[in-house]
């Protein structure tokens, strides 16, 4: 049978002083430290979730400069294409004149031998017939 005597009044007013104290001690410490902690991981989150929209909007930051880049350098190659080309196309009409001018002085520069060639053998064959004149006539043509 269970008697209620003045031992069960030490045992529960020795219980309620340690749970007071343990409460003091040991839980309030706990539970402080443990929403210290919470407290860091939300802030550690929020954080996070910061520096993840800087570090995206960094990100398309650098990916809007880069297309911007890249389109500035497609530009600048197209450009120094069409320079190159303007460029290719005057020093070949350049060489196309030249070599016109040095064709044409090569044809007037053999004209002017031929010509100096045909008086040349013109004026041999005009000997050389009067010598064969000479010789078949047996006489003296001038």
């Amino acid at each position: 049978m269970i008697n209620i005597d003045i031992v069960l009044l030490f045992q529960a007013v020795n219980f309620l002083v340690l749970l007071f104290l343990l409460n003091i001690l040991l839980f309030k410490p706990i539970r402080k430290v443990m929403a210290d902690r919470d407290a860091e991981i939300a802030s550690a989150r929020e954080k996070t979730v910061s520096v993840d929209a800087d570090v995206r909007e960094k990100m398309a930051d650098y990916e809007r400069k880069l297309r911007e880049a890249k389109a500035g350098a497609a530009a600048d190659r197209g450009e120094m294409i069409r320079e190159a080309r303007t460029q290719e196309a005057a020093l070949l009409e350049e060489a196309r004149r030249e070599a016109a001018d040095t064709l044409t002085e090569i044809r007037e520069r053999i004209q002017k031998e031929a010509a100096e060639a045909e008086g040349l053998l013109r004026a041999r064959a005009e000997a050389l017939s009067r010598v064969i004149s000479e010789k078949v006539l047996g006489r003296s043509l001038s």
